[in-house]
């Protein structure tokens, strides 16, 4: 009977399917990789899993999601650490900033799209759609284009509104002035009436 498995096992199951699904993954695929059909004893042993992560690991955790799913990823604090020893990206640079471009102005036309990141877009949408963290809507001759759920999953967002406000921080914290700004010195405070 599969529900026999020592608890131990159903960790180590667990674990692997966490590990090796490299996204984050729902309460039923875990029963499903638990090898057990309880979803109780699967949950207790996520949670015990989660718990043991926290005390042994420093720089990785098991981290569950606000739609339940949970995922085995390393701690936001070193994403910038590790970012330079990543040899090959998912995403290749332009065609994340494309992706960034399109969470951050959706929904978004491909007019647009080519406006400002030129004729290059094409092969950054086609990257974007097989990994399907995009897709589109014909409106006539043009396509607009929006990101999907599997990108929120996938990056870990929950609210779009609260990504926009972040990638703004973040794009500002990274550029520099630019001369033009840089010479009319600070903002001026508006005049009272």
């Amino acid at each position: 009977m599969r529900d026999s498995l020592p608890e131990n096992e159903i960790a180590a199951r667990i674990e692997a399917a966490l590990y090796s699904a490299g996204r984050p993954l729902s309460v039923d695929e875990l029963i499903k990789a638990s090898g057990t059909n309880s979803k109780e004893k699967t949950l207790r042993v996520v949670n015990e899993l989660v718990k043991k992560t926290k005390t042994t690991f420093k720089a990785i955790e098991i981290a569950q999601l606000e739609d339940g799913a949970y995922v085995f990823q390393l701690r936001p604090e070193y994403t910038p650490l590790v970012r330079r020893f990543a040899q090959h990206p998912l995403i290749p640079s332009a065609a994340l900033k494309t992706l960034s471009y399109i969470a951050y102005e959706q929904p978004v036309t491909s007019k647009r799209l080519v406006q400002i990141r030129g004729s290059q877009v094409y092969s950054h949408i086609r990257i974007l759609e097989q990994l399907q963290f995009v897709e589109h809507e014909n409106l006539g001759r043009l396509k607009v284009y929006r990101t999907t759920p599997k990108f929120q999953n996938y990056f870990g967002i929950t609210d779009l509104n609260a990504m926009k406000s972040k990638l703004v921080a973040t794009t500002n914290k990274q550029s520099p002035p630019s001369p033009r700004a840089a010479a009319a010195g600070p903002p001026r405070s508006p005049e009272k009436s």
